[in-house]
């Protein structure tokens, strides 16, 4: 019989070896990654599909799951084709804004007097606007570019999930076990289709809203900059903050007076601030049950793993492991760390 020391340094060096090759296997696993959460989100919509009634009849399954096919690609195209074009002409025109940045700070530190005036470069390094904007469309390139690849995953899911669930079965001695990683994966689906769904109809409400706020004053990238809001969304805590600040930024450079630019960052604060604190803590009520401090530290830790991917995920991934950890009696303290409330349920017994 091992002893606790023993098992805990075991445990210690498996949780850094699987870290390890979660870092080293970063190019491998993202395109994997997204191609399981679009073959989620497709099965999820067909599903969605399938309960609508049409007429006297409901939508057949391959049907319903050919139309969720096709939307989710043709909607991810569209959206990529328009962030692609506003990343292009803001590229192009991050030059002009960055001269009226350094023209602002200028007459600002003619107006306060200043020995030592204020210039861009004591903040950001030179061009570093362009670079920024530039390696922004460098990362919609590079996501364009690893879409086929994605694309041939998504297939290769479809095509095998019918023998799914007979794989999942066969990997467990007895039928008690099977029924028992049945009955949580069912549990992890549905924690994650309620995070999801309720997100996903968030996000898009508030992308929606900060374009038609940036149409209305007349900012241009209204587009652009609603889908950046709906993509931070996911994000916990900084994501509305930063979608917040970047058209804020830009309608300081943009505009000759203070008035638009007061209207953007009200106007775009109050959407976040509704949204993020009475409209979505409402829907999405307390089925996380995941502490605020856990949360952040899940988003550091996968976006140092993963960037961007890893920001958006660390809610979902988290509750996956408080999930799994609550059904065994070794791994339950470790649900109730990550846990709000500690209440995990009760473990299930050893088969």
């Amino acid at each position: 019989m091992r002893s606790p020391l023993l098992s805990a340094t075991l445990s210690v060096l498996l949780v850094c070896m699987i870290g390890w090759l979660l870092v080293v296997g970063r190019s491998l696993l993202l395109p994997f990654v997204i191609a399981l959460i679009v073959w989620y989100m497709i099965n999820a919509l067909s599903r969605a599909f399938q309960t609508v009634p049409i007429g006297p009849w409901r939508m057949p399954g391959f049907v319903a799951f050919a139309l969720s096919l096709l939307t989710i690609f043709a909607v991810g195209t569209f959206v990529l084709d328009i962030v692609t074009a506003n990343l292009s002409q803001l590229a192009q025109d991050a030059p002009t804004y960055q001269k009226r940045l350094e023209t602002l700070f200028s007459q600002l530190s003619g107006r306060f007097h200043l020995n030592d005036p204020i210039e861009l470069k004591d903040f950001l390094p030179d061009s570093v606007v362009p670079r920024m904007v530039t390696a922004g469309a460098s990362l919609v390139t590079t996501i364009a570019g690893s879409a086929s690849l994605v694309f041939i995953y998504v297939l290769f899911l479809v095509f095998e999930q019918s023998t799914f669930d007979r794989k999942f079965e066969r990997l467990f001695p007895t039928p008690e076990q099977a029924q028992s990683a049945f009955a949580m994966r069912a549990e992890i689906n549905r924690s994650i289709m309620h995070y999801f769904s309720i997100k996903t109809a968030v996000s898009v409400a508030t992308g929606l809203l900060t374009s038609l706020v940036l149409t209305a004053i007349g900012l241009p990238y209204a587009a652009l900059f609603g889908f950046i809001a709906f993509l931070l969304n996911y994000i916990p805590t900084i994501g509305s903050l930063i979608s917040v600040i970047f058209p804020s930024l830009l309608a300081l450079v943009y505009y000759d007076s203070l008035g638009p630019f007061l209207a953007i960052a009200s106007g775009l604060g109050a959407i976040q601030f509704s949204i993020g604190n009475f409209i979505e803590p409402r829907l999405m009520g307390a089925n996380l049950n995941l502490s605020g401090l856990v949360i952040m530290l899940s988003l550091a830790f996968w976006g140092a793993i993963w960037g961007v991917v890893g920001m958006v995920l660390c809610v979902p991934l988290t509750v996956m492991i408080v999930i799994v950890c609550a059904r065994f009696e070794g791994s339950r303290p470790i649900a109730v760390l990550l846990s709000q409330t500690g209440d995990v349920g009760v473990p299930h017994p050893a088969q």
